[in-house]
């Protein structure tokens, strides 16, 4: 059986939709301009790709079955996704979509990634004249330009973004039924792909992947670092499914926003700093220290600048976004700096580091998962955000511990 989501038929999956709503075959195949012999015979190869009967025959109908149901319902998402992404692109047909194939469509989709015809072509397995070939009959489809070329290189003007995204959320719903069908995919693993902000990093999201990997083999990560700015873009075109870290402190309209844990920012600084042993530092003496501050523009750097907006500004020598690097520093000199708990728990409890002062009232953020308002996870993607959600009420009952300055967390 077939498991790859471009070896299936567009407008095999378009009928499923047609036979559900009209109970039968004579008239589901007057919907989608399909023979009666060609759409029997494209169901039948539905349903040994997929290796389940997708329709009981009854007398009054056709009636999908519980795998059918979960084929309908993501290829209609699929199906929609690509609506959307086509929807304005063509002066030449209404419906382009619907004329669409899937190898044009793993052809475009690969040139998008890839960047070129040769490295598409290499990465699809197909000849760099059947790429050009397939890119060209999408662009006459729309009566315009996908894609811009300078010498070798290419890269997506608005349209071909445009498409590329619902192409791509297409092909994420159809790998979604084959999961949701327990079909096994050619590496023998189903990819989670999620992005990880800095507060997401040190704690949540490996503790998550650790336990999912013990519970299920089958799951396989792909995990991109990032500001916020950087992965909202891939999250809409689904490249990945969801971000962890830092919440947005507003509503987003296509964007759904889950807060898991309050997160407050400490001062830390090498255990062998002069104010280690100061209970509640003055601004005075904060002042006295030279800083490591985050980027500028950066969220960080605007609570470093809020705590000290009312008095004179310390000596700022050094500016820098690497946690890694920041805690090496902190041990070569007397600096201080702001972070999260989180980022720098362990080398606080091994002894490395400390923390001064109690953490900042004013610097209260909320931490949790963000995914596009459409995505229905898998049941592997489900466990995961479950997992997400454990480790973020796990490390609330730790801080919950008296420990270290009254926080036990760190």
């Amino acid at each position: 059986m077939s498991t790859d989501p471009f070896d299936l038929n567009l407008r095999h999956l378009r009928a499923l939709l047609a036979i559900r709503e009209h109970g039968g075959i004579t008239a589901a195949a007057d919907a989608v301009s399909l023979s009666q012999p060609a759409l029997t015979q494209g169901l039948a190869k539905l349903e040994r790709q997929f290796g389940y009967t997708l329709f009981e025959r009854r007398s009054g109908g056709m009636i999908a079955t519980p795998m059918g149901e979960i084929v309908i319902d993501r290829a209609q998402a699929a199906l929609e996704h690509l609506s959307v992404g086509a929807k304005g692109l063509s002066a030449v047909f209404l419906h382009p979509e619907r004329l669409m194939t899937m190898t044009q469509l793993r052809a475009f989709l690969a040139l998008a990634e890839a960047g070129s015809f040769a490295s598409a072509a290499q990465g699809t397995g197909l000849s760099q004249t059947a790429v050009h070939r397939a890119v060209g009959d999408l662009e006459q489809m729309i009566g315009g330009k996908l894609v811009e070329r300078r010498g070798r290189v290419v890269w997506l003007n608005p349209a071909g973004k445009r498409l590329a995204r619902g192409t791509r959320l297409a092909v994420a719903e159809i790998s979604a039924a084959i999961a949701d069908l327990g079909l096994d995919s050619g590496s023998g693993s189903e990819l989670i792909a999620f992005g990880a902000l800095p507060l997401s990093r040190p704690y949540l999201v490996p503790a998550a992947m650790g336990r999912l990997t013990r519970e299920e083999p089958r799951a396989a990560f792909k995990v991109l670092e990032g500001s916020w700015r950087e992965l909202v873009e891939p999250l809409r075109d689904g490249v990945i499914d969801m971000i962890v870290g830092a919440l947005r402190p507003y509503e987003i309209a296509d964007l759904y926003q889950m807060p898991l844990v309050e997160d407050r920012l400490v001062i830390a600084a090498g255990s062998g700093h002069p104010l280690a042993q100061v209970a509640t530092p003055t601004m005075a003496q904060l002042a006295a220290y030279p800083w490591i501050v985050a980027p500028a523009n950066s969220p960080l750097r605007e609570q470093w600048q809020q705590l000290f907006a009312d008095q004179p500004q310390p000596a700022t020598p050094i500016e820098c976004g690497s946690v890694m690097i920041i805690g090496r520093l902190l041990t070569e000199g007397h600096f201080l700096t702001l972070l999260s708990p989180d980022q720098v728990a362990l080398q606080i409890r091994s002894g490395l580091l400390t923390q001064i002062g109690p953490p900042l009232e004013t610097s209260r953020r909320l931490v949790g998962i963000t995914t596009r308002r459409s995505w229905r996870p898998t049941a592997i993607q489900r466990r995961f955000l479950d997992l997400v959600k454990d480790a973020a009420t796990r490390r609330v009952e730790e801080a919950a511990v008296v420990g270290l300055r009254g926080e036990g967390w760190v």
